[in-house]
């Protein structure tokens, strides 16, 4: 589908987003008739809720919208609606999102029109819903971990954006509801269900540079800057629920460089490119290798950076870590002006790709062992992977237990690069072996009234 049928950039500006406001009415959806959506019928339909409308929705949005068996009928966000996301053209919020869903069913429709995708400040309205089947949390990392034990309890079905916690206890506890309630969760780190990726994982497991020892990920440097030591506080905006956006987390002034799409490099909400591109770097060199079901043992600091003393940033600005598998294998974690990629080394040779093709190797024909391009079409396939698992209730692709796994050891990296140290992990209790220090940061204190508890 194109970028004019389903981007808010391209198709809701201002003005059109205050009309459509004006007129849509806030409430439960009339359901789409079968022949708006195609031939699924509406009891096949699978119903779901977005909880979180940044610049993630847009792009999840973009693989959901057109499944036929899929309908969207409420969105979630503490914005109303505003700029100030990835980029400056992007006017993103609950209501903006509300209208881009609207839109395109409304394309769809033979009269043209639709209305009825209701939407919330709080999420915990949305999972009272009884007629909605899953939900999709695309928020801040420090809230996956409480919305996601939340809408198991309310028994929907879980589509998580990586990295899927903020802490390992995080991953711990979300496991326990996922499985406590029997619900479907998939981790959307996309790139593991591309072809190209498919094929890449299939050569190594194959043999194609021997046997492996050693892999390097690659992750890409910040793309904003903070403000710098001496910010000021800055007055909420209108229309944003701030205390609400903040959760769980520690009371702490307003400021944009906060909020919206650069709260990944405050570490109060997430972890940086560490857990951003980490995730996908880390999470393909795991899967490739035959580790998913593997810890790390012993980590340690390679020499990262981190930004000015007082800076509102505080995530590492050079990252660079390095950890040992519990049968041997060893993974440097290494910030890189290409983006995020994997480098694998074995007896008989290296390659290296990064995400979309191979972009060197050891010799050529080791380069031509995988074929084709990976392209950002591909990732639908990871989205239409939870659809069907929903139905069938088998366990997708990267679960909750693969995501957590991921997630932990991104968390341990940040551990290790603030403390300037090695640490061994034990994978039996998930604990820092004779380190009090380093075991206090597997989790972080909530602020209430907000817990795990449901």
């Amino acid at each position: 589908m194109s970028e004019s049928k389903i981007g808010v950039s391209a198709t809701h500006s201002r003005r059109g987003f205050l009309k459509s406001a004006a007129v849509g009415a806030i409430g439960f959806p009339m359901v789409v008739r079968s022949q708006t959506l195609g031939a699924n019928a509406p009891s096949k339909r699978i119903t779901m809720g977005i909880i979180g409308c940044g610049n993630q929705s847009e792009q999840d949005l973009k693989r959901w919208l057109p499944m036929e068996d899929v309908q969207v009928v409420a969105v979630c966000d503490v914005n109303k609606a505003s700029y100030g996301y990835k980029n400056d053209k992007q006017f993103l919020g609950r209501e903006p999102v509300r209208a881009m869903v609207e839109s395109a069913y409304a394309e769809r429709s033979p009269s043209g029109s639709f209305k009825g995708v209701s939407s919330y400040v709080d999420f915990r309205d949305l999972l009272a819903r009884k007629d909605i089947d899953t939900v999709a949390i695309i928020t801040p990392d420090h809230w996956h971990a409480i919305q996601t034990i939340q809408a198991a309890a309310a028994g929907k079905d879980i589509y998580c954006q990586k990295p899927l916690s903020l802490t390992v206890r995080d991953g711990q506890e979300m496991i326990k509801a996922v499985r406590k309630y029997n619900r479907v969760l998939q981790c959307g780190s996309q790139w593991r269900s591309t072809d190209f990726l498919r094929g890449f994982t299939k050569a190594i497991q194959g043999g194609v540079v021997g046997k492996p020892h050693r892999v390097v990920t690659y992750v890409a440097k910040n793309n904003f800057d903070g403000p710098g030591p001496g910010w000021k506080p800055m007055p909420v905006p209108e229309g944003f629920e701030y205390d609400m956006w903040l959760g769980p987390a520690p009371m702490a002034p307003y400021h944009i460089d906060r909020c919206l799409y650069r709260f990944r490099f405050v570490s109060d909400y997430s972890g940086g490119q560490t857990t951003n591109f980490g995730h996908h770097s880390i999470g393909l060199a795991m899967w490739a290798l035959g580790l998913d079901d593997q810890w790390p043992v012993e980590m340690w600091n390679m020499g990262s950076e981190f930004p000015l003393k007082g800076d509102l940033f505080d995530t590492a600005t050079k990252i660079h870590f390095g950890c040992r598998f519990e049968k041997g294998m060893e993974l440097e974690c290494v910030t890189s002006p290409k983006s995020f990629g994997v480098r694998i080394e074995g007896d008989k040779g290296w390659i290296e790709t990064r995400g979309r093709s191979i972009t060197d190797a050891s010799s050529p024909e080791i380069a031509k062992a995988v074929q084709g391009k990976g392209t950002s079409e591909q990732f639908t396939n990871h989205y239409r992977t939870f659809i069907d698992c929903v139905k069938s209730r088998e366990t997708p692709n990267e679960s909750v237990e693969i995501g957590h796994r991921v997630s932990s050891i991104c968390h341990l990296g940040n551990m290790v690069m603030k403390l300037d140290r090695k640490i061994r992990f034990d994978p039996k209790t998930e604990t820092i072996i004779g380190d009090d220090e380093a075991n206090k940061m597997l989790e972080r204190p909530h602020r209430g009234p907000w817990s795990y508890k449901v």
